[in-house]
């Protein structure tokens, strides 16, 4: 049984959604989840859930790491060998080889601070990549960075479009997946010097490489991979995100505002606005995965609710069950070997 670690501190209305969520995975998916956190507090919502013989228990963690942390006390709260906060004790089941992945819906920054100090990176990854999946007009992209690193360097690059690839075609069931890389223009030359940099290094990784793709390109679902840096790419997410969620809250409004008709054409576009909003709501992946450190980590929004928090952990299943990290050491090493 695949065994996933889950910060129960980590949502902004912890330890409920965390915990609800983790009880409905194990009765859901058949996942074993060990809850990490401060064990009274865990407690006192898990004995009210019902949870009979499910396979979910407690790891104590007697602190956690807030927005508050940051800098030099966060990297010292985040490397400290006996550190006794929520993510670096459920980090440490997956370094020690206790659980197959940990989920968490904390701090992001503190996140990716404790899974590089205490798994460490693949070798020759130099840098972590967040990667979460887009909706498309034809399916899903895994776009990565959306966070990580704001600044990176061409070879960087290269390394996220081999992790970027190896995902969508263990986890995603996509084969042999195309990568872009995000730029301002199709035409190869166009975008700024990383991007004109590391053109030619995708072209030699021998990746399905489509070429360089715009944001619209993206979404309209020419690629199956994006590649660029964290600082354009979260530009991106939170641009995606408002703009589909005003889509929705305009459509909304008009229905409302518009008359006995209007909200009769509401009642019968209920079913389909309902499909749209499934597609746009980031609840029903969960949490991105933290590509490049050495063990498998995912991290999810801070207002995750129950739902989000199952489906994080059914994602995280899913990689652990594809085996993904191995194929992931595998395809960095034959192709930057």
């Amino acid at each position: 049984m695949t065994i996933i670690a889950l910060d129960a501190m980590g949502s902004d209305e912890y330890p409920i959604p965390d915990v609800t969520g983790a009880v409905d995975a194990a009765r859901e998916y058949g996942v074993e989840v060990i809850l990490v956190g401060d064990e009274a507090r865990i407690r006192s919502v898990l004995d009210g859930l019902n949870i009979g013989s499910l396979p979910v228990r407690i790891v104590h963690a007697p602190e956690m790491l807030t927005m508050e942390d940051k800098g030099v006390a966060l990297a010292l709260k985040a490397r400290r060998p006996n550190a006794k906060n929520s993510m670096a004790v459920g980090i440490d089941l997956v370094k020690n080889g206790q659980a197959q992945a940990f989920v968490t819906a904390g701090n992001t920054g503190a996140a990716l601070a404790t899974a590089y100090f205490r798994l460490g990176m693949i070798e020759g990854v130099d840098l972590p990549a967040l990667a979460p999946v887009f909706p498309t007009a034809t399916g899903s992209c895994v776009v990565l960075d959306i966070g990580a690193n704001p600044d990176v360097k061409p070879d960087n690059l290269r390394q996220f479009a081999i992790m970027g690839s190896i995902y969508a075609e263990k986890v995603r069931g996509i084969k042999n997946p195309k990568v872009g890389l995000l730029s301002n223009g199709e035409e190869e030359g166009k975008g700024n010097s990383l991007v004109r940099e590391a053109t030619p290094l995708l072209k030699g990784t021998g990746l399905n490489f489509f070429g360089n793709v715009e944001g619209k390109e993206v979404i309209g679902g020419s690629v199956d991979v994006a590649v660029t840096d964290g600082f354009t790419g979260n530009v991106m997410l939170k641009s995606s995100e408002a703009v589909a969620k005003l889509i929705v809250d305009k459509i909304k409004e008009a229905i409302k505002t518009g008359g006995p008709l209007a909200l009769l054409g509401g009642i019968l576009v209920k079913p389909a606005l309902g499909k749209i909003k499934k597609l746009l709501d980031p609840a029903e992946e969960g949490a991105a995965p933290l590509l490049g450190v050495n063990g498998l980590v995912f991290i999810g929004h801070g207002r995750s609710d129950a739902f989000a928090i199952k489906n994080a952990i059914r994602v995280a299943k899913n990689a652990a069950d594809a085996d993904v990290l191995t194929a992931m050491r595998k395809g960095i090493s034959e192709r930057l070997g």
